[in-house]
């Protein structure tokens, strides 16, 4: 008898404490709230939809925005938050005005499954020499239809890493509690952030890469070759249709060459007009950038994480191809929640939402607001294009 089944029949009724299923199918981010992160003061995202789509002019605070995710992924994935804080400046540059200005750095996020609402919240105060300590960590689920929501199981203060972590592990106690942690840790760490940036000669897109590594697409896409090496390999008409993809928008792609020489790949492709073949050093930035996008935009689910969050998308591209990428977001909202973070007007208007959230750098602090398409339209006309 399944887990629900038997709880809708059970003669002891469902308790908020009770946790949800560890196969949730539809596992989401619904809610977040950043205070004194950088220049994000009080920015509050909430009722995130398949697709929120933030936009924003330079200097807003949307790369803060990715950043805090970022910050998420070290803490909760390979548990280095100490290590994050340092390779970014220390403690200091993390926090709004500086430790002067303030000295906390607090975060609450709400995550849906199909049976209720996991929250997860935390502080990270400015300590000495220059790193964050805990001083607040807490968690708890709250199952739908129930008239009060859960009370909070708090991890305690003084620590350094993120203790929900510990709290989820297979050896802590068996509770509804640790299920409940082990649920938002792994959701939590299927949120991944991808910048496809850096197309420099000295780029990750451009070096050879471990054959091996082709699990996952990394955050910077370095591991591109890897991954559609796998993918000719083993999923051949994926490959082919992102290489169809990619031939909307760039007509002359022929194909996707992957050599793996010892245990290496690089990255190299045919065009349909000429029979020689272009490594990443013959191709252009935008050309690269399309690839990874289009790559990502069209893996199989089980390749994806569930929270997808894709940086400035339209960098570089032409606005032929900006609606080609477009067109492959919206059919992975259909699959996975999708994050957009944008300045491209015209990536916004060819993603057709109903709203979208938009950043403004305003009395020195980065203030979001949802809009509607008219006042989207009003804001883009008069403020977007005011210099910051």
């Amino acid at each position: 008898m399944s887990e629900q089944f038997s709880e809708q029949f059970s003669e002891h009724p469902p308790r908020n404490e009770d946790h949800a299923p560890r196969t949730e199918l539809q596992a989401r981010l619904e809610r977040i709230r950043i205070r004194g992160f950088r220049s994000l003061a009080d920015v509050e995202l909430g009722e995130l939809d398949d697709l929120t789509v933030v936009v924003g002019p330079s200097g807003a605070g949307k790369s803060n925005f990715v950043r805090f995710f970022d910050m998420l992924s070290w803490m909760l994935r390979s548990r280095r938050l100490g290590e994050f804080v340092a390779r970014y400046g220390g403690a200091d540059d993390q926090l709004f005005g500086g430790a002067d200005e303030t000295m906390r750095l607090e975060a609450d996020l709400s995550l849906r499954t199909q049976v209720g609402r996991n929250d997860y919240r935390f502080a990270l105060s400015h300590a000495h020499p220059d790193r964050f300590v805990f001083i607040e960590e807490a968690f708890r689920f709250s199952r739908d239809g129930l008239p009060t929501e859960a009370n909070w199981r708090h991890l305690g203060a003084g620590h350094h890493e993120a203790q929900i972590v510990d709290a989820g592990h297979p050896s802590a106690e068996p509770s509804a509690n640790r299920t409940t942690a082990a649920t938002i840790v792994r959701l939590l760490r299927s949120c991944a952030t991808y910048q496809f940036q850096d197309t420099s000669d000295e780029s990750n897109f451009k070096r050879r890469w471990d054959a091996d590594d082709n699990l996952r697409l990394r955050r910077h896409g370095g591991n591109l070759a890897a991954l559609l090496w796998r993918l000719e390999e083993e999923d051949p008409e994926v490959f082919e249709e992102i290489c169809v993809q990619i031939r909307r928008a760039l007509p002359g792609f022929g194909k996707f060459e992957v050599d793996e020489n010892y245990g290496k790949v690089t990255l190299a492709w045919r065009a349909n007009w000429s029979e020689r073949r272009f490594t990443t050093n013959l191709t252009s930035d935008g050309s690269i950038r399309l690839f990874a996008l289009l790559t990502l935009l069209n893996l199989p689910s089980d390749l994806m994480p569930n929270v997808v969050l894709v940086d400035e998308p339209e960098l570089g591209l032409h606005p032929a191809a900006i609606e080609v990428v477009a067109d492959s977001v919206q059919a992975l909202a259909g699959r996975k929640q999708v994050l957009i973070v944008t300045q491209s007007p015209r990536l916004v208007d060819a993603l057709d939402v109903d709203e979208v959230v938009t950043f403004d750098f305003l009395e020195g602090r980065t203030q979001a607001r949802r809009r509607d398409r008219g006042e989207l339209q009003a804001w883009l006309e008069e403020d977007f294009s005011n210099p910051m």
